[in-house]
């Protein structure tokens, strides 16, 4: 949350689904691109400046938070997303960070739902959804041949899903893998974005897309993962369901 580094979202454009009203809400590194079925662009501003204010606030009191590559024990009081952060990057053996937009995805799509009964909140690659119909996610993996090529088919999910995306090629987010991208599936968004983080570290070479997909596999929080690197593939989850993206 402390970089400036800012990265066209070029992927955004690829949205047609015209049941929606698309739009951005950006407070300072957050970069939020949010469909619903109108336009919300007040209320969810308002949420993502409390959600940011309640995560700087206990910075200034644990700056391990921030910098920490580990996870890190949590000093109460402590907001619910802070503590929500702390205890899905534990399970995945990252830094809390690892976790921060997924779960502000999530809390901003349900935040919104108040409003329209089908939101979509994307955040630097994380997603949030509560749709009605089923939608196809596209899978950007920078420089790859596969990359918005390959799309998740999310069925209609009235409790809200996640769809997390990280990546050792794209983007200035911290990966000491290689994959050009590694996307997860989970109810909780902050747990999609940790386990995203965390599998995207051990794929250094094509030969390690298997031992992550195993390994993902052995998570019951994680419903489905799937792994490109360069023009190899790799896919997990009995619920996953891949398509194929035309022009």
């Amino acid at each position: 949350m402390k970089t400036d580094l800012y990265i066209p979202r070029t992927y955004r454009n690829h949205s047609p689904d015209e049941r929606f009203v698309r739009f951005d809400v950006l407070e300072k590194e957050s970069d939020l691109f949010i469909l619903a079925k109108r336009e919300l662009a007040t209320q969810a501003y308002y949420i993502l400046s409390e959600l940011r204010a309640q995560i700087e606030s206990y910075i200034d009191v644990d700056r391990d938070f921030l910098i920490s590559l580990k996870p890190v024990k949590i000093i109460e009081p402590a907001a619910e997303i802070v503590r929500e952060m702390a205890m899905v990057s534990e399970k995945m053996g990252v830094g809390p960070m690892a976790a921060v937009a997924g779960a502000i995805s999530e809390r901003v799509c349900r935040y919104l739902a108040q409003f329209s009964d089908e939101v979509i909140v994307e955040n630097g690659g994380d997603i949030f959804i509560i749709n009605k119909q089923p939608i196809t996610i596209a899978i950007y993996a920078g420089n790859s041949p596969l990359s918005m090529r390959l799309g998740i088919e999310i069925e209609a999910t009235f409790e809200g899903i996640g769809v997390a995306t990280s990546s050792g090629t794209v983007g200035h987010s911290i990966s000491f893998g290689n994959a050009d991208a590694v996307t997860v599936i989970s109810r909780n968004g902050g747990f999609a974005d940790a386990a995203a983080t965390a599998i995207g570290n051990m794929v250094k070479t094509k030969d390690e897309i298997k031992t992550a997909l195993d390994f993902a596999m052995k998570i019951p929080e994680i419903l489905g993962v799937v792994i490109i690197m360069g023009d190899e593939i790799g896919a997990a989850g009995e619920s996953l369901k891949l398509k194929a993206i035309t022009d």
